[in-house]
């Protein structure tokens, strides 16, 4: 049987909805939806959709080096975003994560996410090779 791991960042939504930052099961590492939103509940990059974007990819990278994992074993990420023509600044700070890595992506525009504030969210898959 394979060991599940965890790990959390702290968020008030994690404890309430009941959910880890990422979960890793063997050599894969899911991490849920994030957002530019720090322990303290505190939004970071407000109207900034580059700086949350930034903000969110090293929560990610964190969470997925908590696990085990490093950047370069991310193969997808998704993004969920409140206004697609930001698509520009937010692909910008994807890129300098991930411009060598080239996982696969998604780019959504959604209606809202869970604070009217937050411009963007995203999810990332990792397949770590050697665990």
């Amino acid at each position: 049987m394979q060991k599940r791991e965890s790990v959390t960042s702290g968020t008030i939504w994690e404890q309430e909805v009941g959910y880890a930052r990422a979960v890793r099961l063997g050599n894969c590492i899911e991490v849920s939806g994030t957002t530019a939103m720090d322990a303290s509940g505190s939004l970071v990059g407000l109207d900034d959709a580059y700086q949350q974007t930034v903000f969110i990819l090293k929560k990610i990278e964190k969470a997925i080096n908590q696990l085990g994992g490093t950047l370069q074993d991310v193969v997808r990420t998704r993004m969920f975003v409140t206004d697609i023509a930001q698509w520009e600044v937010i692909g910008k700070a994807h890129g300098t994560f991930f411009a060598d890595i080239k996982p696969v992506t998604t780019m959504v525009e959604v209606s809202k996410l869970i604070e009217p504030d937050l411009l963007v969210e995203i999810e990332a898959t990792a397949w770590v090779i050697n665990p």
